[in-house]
């Protein structure tokens, strides 16, 4: 199952890239989706390989990996720990740089569900679940790339 959500925001592919990766507090003023994220394994800042962990507004708890870190462009996750319910997740971003100078934000995020024979009618559920949640994660992320403190804090 796939789940994709856009939106346009008026800052430059970098700054919104940037927005997409911040941490703490500052993650937390756009970010509905996230109750907390920290980097694992020692890691401080995203590249590819790095682990991190992501508790969901409802407790859910996930630890995922940078399979891609591509600034200002693009970047993907898979899920490595999670939900017991999906087999499979992961998620890429990708960022466009439009002719006003403004962005084009793109975010998919593929899953399928366990255990198999209860697949077909966990997807079509979670497809409808998750894509509410994307749409919401991503309008916080266009009202992050408008929010002085988030873009003071990555400028």
């Amino acid at each position: 199952m796939i789940v994709e959500s856009t939106v346009e925001v008026p800052v430059t592919p970098d700054v919104a890239f940037a927005v997409s990766q911040t941490t703490g507090a500052v993650r937390l003023r756009w970010d509905p989706f996230i109750r907390r994220q920290a980097f694992l394994d020692g890691a401080t800042t995203p590249a590819k390989g790095v682990r991190t962990l992501t508790l969901h507004r409802t407790g859910l708890r996930m630890v995922s990996e940078y399979v891609s870190y591509n600034p200002p462009t693009n970047v993907g996750m898979r899920m490595v720990e999670g939900p017991w319910f999906f087999a499979v997740m992961a998620g890429g971003w990708r960022f466009t740089a439009l002719p006003d100078g403004g962005t084009r934000a793109a975010w998919r995020y593929s899953f399928t569900c366990r255990p198999r024979w209860l697949a077909p009618v966990a997807e079509r559920v979670g497809r409808v679940v998750l894509q509410r949640d994307v749409d919401r994660r991503i309008a916080g992320f266009a009202r992050g790339c408008a929010d002085p403190q988030v873009l003071a804090a990555v400028r």
